[in-house]
């Protein structure tokens, strides 16, 4: 009920090796300039008490990023106020492209990913997030995730 991205789609591999540049399981940073976390897009599947979710990584600017961070092992910290990003990761699945949708990141309780709200858009993704999918839309998804059509 889970599928995740390792990265944001403007990482490249040999990335690793250049200064400035960071990727944990949470944050990434590419050249200073650019900074990212890995948070949740929750679709609630219609009849169950279940939800899929997209791990995903959303871009914030570089004071949210920084405010993030700082609270990133804080107690507490999901009382602090959403911040503005735009979704990082193409879900292949969704046409048009969900690269730059308009996010709001959730922070929750230390140990949890935070909270992505889409902004609430026709784009199919928000759709799905604000009405929910069924389980064979579940399979679906799976589906294109687990044997990509070239």
């Amino acid at each position: 009920m889970n599928f995740s991205s390792s990265a944001p789609a403007y990482w490249q591999p040999d990335m690793e090796q250049v200064r400035d540049c960071l990727l944990s399981s949470d944050q990434c940073v590419i050249q200073g300039e650019a900074f990212f976390v890995r948070g949740l897009i929750e679709l609630p599947v219609i009849g169950r008490d279940d939800v899929f979710s997209w791990g995903v990584w959303v871009s914030l600017s570089e004071k949210k990023f920084e405010r993030a961070s700082e609270l990133w092992e804080t107690p507490g910290r999901e009382s602090e106020p959403a911040y503005f990003g735009w979704l990082s990761t193409d879900l292949l699945p969704y046409s048009p492209s969900t690269i730059n949708l308009k996010t709001m990141v959730h922070t929750r309780p230390v140990g949890e990913r935070p909270f992505i709200e889409l902004e609430p858009t026709g784009h199919p993704l928000a759709v799905e997030q604000r009405t929910g999918i069924t389980m064979d839309r579940v399979r679906e998804l799976a589906e294109a995730v687990l044997h990509p059509k070239p």
